[in-house]
């Protein structure tokens, strides 16, 4: 499928026929082609589509089998900003050495000072507001503006945001964010948003998150290798997908009762050949025609049977090819389903029983607040004062495993010894690990697998949890897998407490409070 014009007549970002295979064979791209604008665009797809691929080949951190990447912008030398999932500095470091500016600030120093060493003029360069600049994207973001704090004293979500103000401080033409959101609070996330609507150039952000996916000029969508342009935010193209999608459906249904009355066509012409040939053959045999004449006819019956079987049969392949079609162009993330246990939770079963955080029956309960203010803490908290009173699982923000050359099913087997193995696949295949699937080492699992391992570890048990407790569970996941999350969850029938800064993915849940947690104990509120 062709890709749309970009929303700029002056694209900034070229890919020409580019295609790119990883060491070990995988082909990840073949001849694509895409040009963007100085546009926010906001980058879609499946976990191991090759988002973080087409990011490092845009930033030319990656090189094409074949092809070309451009990159054009305001300056001579355009400079393309990156900042990865995980963006790691020396916690050592100073914030000006994550931004990479203490020579500048040093060579500014040394001339106030009296230099007039030329180096020392060419290290500032046309930078001698650097200082200024670098305090006021800080301030910008909401972070400290002091330029000599440690990088260890900062959180995870203060780390994203300073990695983004050091590509902003390189004044790129062309800004690439993947997954940007994830650990930061709500002001964190408006500094973001400021400045990600702020840039002048192109902005690229991979994200599961609806409100900045609602932000964006464009949507790209990375399916199968080809990247599609969606001219609007992300509510746009799911209309668009979803319109498609419905059609899909509809073309395989019409592919297949097609088929089935081929096939019932061959059958019936089977017969009606079948019965032929019988009355024929009686005739012959009792020398109710001269036996030249019969054998006449026989031969031209079965040219004539040859060509109507034949021409039946072409037609039942073409019906199974229309229907091989049509099934293909219906995507696997509509009907990939994760079904969670019953709960069977009364109304007003007490759950949680602590003065900080109370939960009685089926209640669903977000802890939300700025970083820092002790979220994962009141949960290990309430499970150490042991308040939680009912069975619970429980699913970490960071999903670990000590052994990752284990398979999936050898992990919930160890945890769970008394239940049969095949009790154990049979729960496997309810969070789309079916068959071979649930025989992957678990090194091997993208974000949202590990997520799907976690639940179904922690919900396999006897009693069923009543209590489902999820860390940011969003965080690392693509848009497929927080839906078909968001969809378990509304079938949840227990009760369930969440972390989470994703203000959406709560929204979709059904929250029924919001419980804000700050200072010496947690504020309770109803959710508005």
């Amino acid at each position: 499928m062709s890709t749309p014009l970009p929303l700029s007549s002056q694209p900034s970002v070229v890919l020409s026929d580019v295609s790119f295979v990883w060491p070990d064979g995988t082909a990840v791209f073949d001849r694509l082609n895409l040009a963007l604008g100085a546009s926010t665009y906001s980058l879609i797809g499946a976990n191991g589509a090759g988002k973080s691929t087409l990011l490092g080949l845009i930033s030319q951190r990656l090189r094409p089998a074949s092809g070309s990447v451009s990159i054009s912008g305001a300056t001579s030398a355009p400079e393309v900003g990156i900042v990865p999932q995980d963006p790691q500095s020396d916690p050592e470091s100073t914030v000006s050495a994550a931004l990479g500016i203490d020579g500048i600030r040093s060579a500014i120093g040394l001339i106030e000072g009296g230099s007039v060493d030329a180096d020392d003029f060419d290290a500032v360069g046309d930078d001698w507001d650097v200082e200024e600049r670098a305090i006021g994207l800080l301030a910008q973001m909401g972070l400290p503006t002091d330029l000599d704090r440690r990088v260890g004293a900062m959180s995870g979500g203060e780390a994203t945001l300073l990695s983004i103000v050091a590509a902003l401080m390189r004044r790129p033409s062309v800004l690439l964010l993947d997954e940007p959101t994830n650990n930061l609070d709500t002001s964190s996330r408006a500094g973001l948003f400021d400045a990600i609507g702020a840039f002048a150039g192109t902005v690229i952000v991979v994200s599961h998150d609806l409100e900045l996916l609602e932000r964006v000029d464009a949507t790209l969508e990375l399916y199968r290798g080809r990247v599609r342009v969606f001219g609007g935010p992300y509510s746009h193209y799911r209309e668009i997908v979803d319109a498609e999608q419905e059609a899909a459906e509809a073309a395989v249904a019409t592919a297949a009762g097609d088929l089935r009355k081929q096939r019932r066509e061959l059958v019936d012409a089977q017969i009606k050949l079948d019965r032929r040939a019988r009355t024929a053959s009686t005739a012959e045999r009792e020398k109710r025609v001269p036996k030249i004449i019969a054998h006449l006819r026989r031969g031209e019956a079965q040219v004539s049977a040859g060509k109507l079987r034949n021409a039946h049969q072409d037609d039942v392949a073409a019906a199974a090819s229309r229907l091989d079609g049509a099934r293909e162009e219906v995507r696997k993330d509509r009907t990939a389903r994760i079904v969670v246990p019953e709960a069977d939770l009364a109304s007003r079963t007490q759950v949680v029983t602590d003065d900080r955080l109370r939960i009685n029956g089926p209640e669903r309960i977000a802890l939300v607040g700025p970083n820092g203010s002790g979220k994962s803490t009141l949960i290990a908290d309430l499970v150490a004062r042991e308040a939680i009173v009912v069975p619970y699982a429980y699913v970490p923000q960071q999903i670990v495993f000590d052994n990752p050359s284990m398979s999936i099913a050898g992990l919930v087997s160890a945890h769970h010894p008394d239940i049969s193995t095949q009790e154990v696949r049979s729960h496997l295949a309810r969070f789309l690990f079916r068959g071979a699937r649930a025989d992957r080492a678990l090194e091997e699992l993208s974000g949202g697998e590990r997520l799907r391992v976690g639940l179904a570890d922690a919900l396999l048990g006897d009693p069923t949890p009543k209590l489902l407790i999820l860390d940011e569970p969003t965080n690392n996941l693509d848009l497929d897998t927080v839906s078909q999350l968001v969809a378990a969850l509304e079938l949840w029938s227990g009760a369930l407490l969440v972390v989470s800064h994703d203000a959406g993915f709560l929204d979709r849940i059904g929250i029924d409070r919001r419980v804000e947690v700050g200072g010496s104990s947690p504020e309770l509120a109803p959710d508005t």
